[in-house]
């Protein structure tokens, strides 16, 4: 009888999931567990629902749960090591056994996929790397197309289309909102993901949607910034912002939820979106940022600011800030255009702790009907050549807010003529763009840093938009030089290194052998304009 007893008593405190599921490694698990209570609001009256995993090595990472509708919630998560790996569940509601003091296993194993995500582990941010890495330590750069709306408005067919573009033109990453926001007030099934302001309620029907586009994402193999919480506090539909309203508990507590729901997913975290982070909300979102990350296992975390806005400097010590983020805006103008090659991001790289700086928004191609292929191909090569190299994006206004044929554009100035999404990603500069992405994968990009020691004359100087960037190795073993306008270039060559010199036209993707004089320990080109010399 004692032995009963004491089986009953562990029968009514824990429940043990017995049955051993197989995962692959880098891949999702997924656990659904059944509430014994039915709450008004679950996310307010079960705040805290946390799952801690062990490794077959003995490691823990705690992740969040969700509530996923009526009873149902669910934790994922994604492992990073072969062979068994145990959990143990806790709620802040401690009466709810169907949530709390939980337990199960899982036995992970290889993957045979050969898709680099799957092969070479999550995104990861490495102490003193200037660039992301998939866990194995293969660099990773980030090559980004912009399409904040595409998740929400997209049909499955449009969803498919584009993404098999992206790929096929050397894309790897999709930046995209999870919630509404001033550009979309609802989802293409007409739901919202919350509802409130001082207490507000979660739509997991919302979400199950935004759960299949980025399941789509990651099976082609690619890379989801979801922006967590839109963050513009200005301008028409500024309402619909979710920073512009909540509370700071009730954003804490959104964001947590759209953490958990995609902490098992292949993602890199934009906490805000086109924000203000400084100033008097400073203190906000930082607090937000330790209240949401901290003490949890997560993937790399970024700031999404507004226009020609940079936070480096406040953030840079932040545990959970992880990528120095910014916004050169859309522009061609001087101020930019100096701001880009001049302004703090290339002033601190080299000042502040180690991180990656992305460019997350350039130069929108068709915006305002001023920004041509051109200028999104200078704020392009500028931008990755400004800091160590790490990253590029693009954008364009029909594919960013998922523009169809007769759609005016919400809470946004109205622009009759802008292309739709399906004609803006064969733009010239979305295409060239994907030619940047392809040529920096061919060489050892994350060996090269800013060097504009080398640059004898710089025609920037006279003429802003002819400003030369160049980076080249630590060793100086290899040397590029992007060129916009028609320019003799001397290169200083303190070492008297015999280089073989090529020239790449980043407007056609042609590669073609260079020619270069040298004398007195400079190189000298010959006049050239819009490519490269490496």
């Amino acid at each position: 009888m004692k032995q009963k007893f004491l089986i009953i008593i562990l029968a009514l405190n824990t429940s043990y999931v017995s049955a051993t599921h197989e995962i692959k490694l880098w891949d999702r698990y997924e656990h659904e567990f059944t509430s014994t209570k039915s709450y008004d609001n679950p996310i307010n009256q079960a705040k805290n629902f946390d799952i801690t995993f062990t490794s077959p090595t003995g490691r823990t990472r705690k992740v969040y749960g969700f509530w996923n509708g009526g009873t149902s919630w669910k934790v994922r998560f994604m492992p990073d090591e072969l062979g068994s790996w145990t959990w143990q569940s806790a709620c802040s509601d401690a009466e709810n056994s169907g949530l709390h003091e939980n337990s199960g296993s899982f036995d992970c194993v290889e993957n045979d996929n050969e898709l680099a995500i799957y092969k070479h582990g999550a995104i990861t941010h490495s102490s003193g790397a200037y660039y992301l890495s998939y866990n194995d330590g293969t660099p990773y750069f980030w090559a980004a197309c912009t399409a904040w709306n595409g998740a929400l408005k997209s049909t499955d067919e449009e969803w498919d289309t584009y993404l098999n573009h992206r790929k096929d033109h050397n894309y790897n990453l999709i930046q995209l909102v999870t919630t509404q926001w001033r550009g979309c007030d609802q989802s293409s099934e007409g739901l919202q993901a919350y509802e409130g302001s001082g207490e507000i309620t979660i739509n997991p029907d919302f979400f199950k949607l935004i759960d299949r586009k980025i399941d789509e994402v990651n099976a082609l193999g690619l890379i989801v910034s979801p922006v967590i919480l839109w963050a513009l506090h200005v301008g028409q539909g500024r309402y619909l912002s979710p920073d512009y309203h909540l509370p700071h508990e009730e954003a804490v507590l959104l964001a947590k939820y759209i953490v958990a729901r995609y902490q098992g997913n292949h993602v890199v975290w934009s906490l805000g979106g086109d924000g203000k982070y400084y100033d008097d909300l400073e203190g906000r979102w930082k607090k937000i940022g330790q209240d949401v990350f901290d003490g949890i296992d997560h993937a790399p975390v970024t700031l999404h600011p507004h226009g020609s806005s940079y936070v480096g400097r406040t953030y840079a010590e932040e545990d959970w800030y992880d990528l120095m983020g910014y916004q050169s805006s859309h522009n061609n103008g001087e101020r930019v255009v100096n701001w880009i090659n001049k302004g703090p991001m290339a002033e601190d790289w080299d000042k502040l702790k180690p991180m990656p700086y992305i460019n997350m928004e350039p130069n929108y191609e068709e915006i305002h009907f001023r920004i041509d292929a051109e200028d999104v191909r200078n704020a392009s090569w500028w931008s990755i050549f400004a800091t160590p190299i790490a990253d590029i994006s693009y954008g364009a206004k029909g594919i960013r807010l998922w523009l169809r044929e007769g759609e005016k554009i919400l809470n946004h100035r109205d622009a009759p003529g802008t292309c739709t999404w399906r004609k803006s990603f064969d733009f010239p500069g979305s295409i060239q763009v994907g030619y940047l992405s392809e040529f920096i994968q061919k060489v050892d990009w994350w060996h090269y840093f800013p060097a504009k020691q080398l640059l004898v004359e710089q025609p920037g100087v006279g003429t802003y938009n002819a400003f030369i960037s160049v980076v080249a190795k630590r060793d100086v073993s290899a040397i590029m030089a992007d060129i916009p306008k028609t320019a003799n270039v001397k290169l200083r060559n303190p070492r008297n290194m015999n280089y073989e010199a090529q020239w790449f036209d980043r407007q056609t993707n042609e590669y073609i052998k260079a020619e270069y004089k040298s004398d007195d320990g400079l190189m000298i080109f010959e006049q050239k304009s819009g490519g490269m010399w490496y």
